[in-house]
């Protein structure tokens, strides 16, 4: 099912409500991102497709989510900070929400992607095309620079 999250209400790092029209005409790569994970790793592959695509018109948007084994329990700031300092990962990140039920968007939309169903743990990737419609889902275990994530993003950036 393709579901269209333009209209998609969610709170930026700094606590402001926006939607996805914020992004209109960029390709977006939505993650719920987690600190003390076994897929933590990711965020230096997460960064890297940011800087090598950012010019094409390519955004990483990562959503703290501590849902799956408490593994996301300190504060915004604390996550920020982890992420460069650990990572060098300096893309956008939002307040924090729930990946799994119907509780707090992006996820409650994004949850309706093929394969539908509840987000399963941290670092699941959502692939949004330039009008904003989820076209692509990932699990954990598929690494941002895995060819078939770069393969997906380059056709829609072409």
């Amino acid at each position: 099912m393709s579901v269209n999250i333009r209209k998609v209400e969610v709170f930026s790092f700094e606590n402001k409500k926006m939607t996805f029209d914020h992004f209109k005409g960029n390709v977006l790569l939505i993650v719920n991102v987690a600190s003390k994970c076994g897929f933590t790793k990711q965020y230096s592959g997460l960064q890297k497709l940011q800087d090598k695509y950012a010019s094409k018109g390519f955004k990483v948007l990562g959503f703290p989510c501590n849902d799956f084994g408490n593994q996301e329990p300190g504060a915004l700031e604390e996550i920020k900070k982890f992420c460069s300092v650990s990572y060098g990962a300096n893309f956008q990140l939002f307040q924090k929400v729930h990946a799994k039920g119907n509780t707090t968007e992006p996820f409650t939309s994004l949850n309706k992607v093929d394969p539908a169903g509840d987000v399963e743990w941290n670092f699941e990737k959502f692939l949004i095309n330039r009008d904003g419609d989820a076209v692509a889902r990932f699990k954990s275990s598929v690494d941002p620079e895995s060819t078939e994530m770069i393969k997906a993003i380059e056709k829609l950036l072409d």
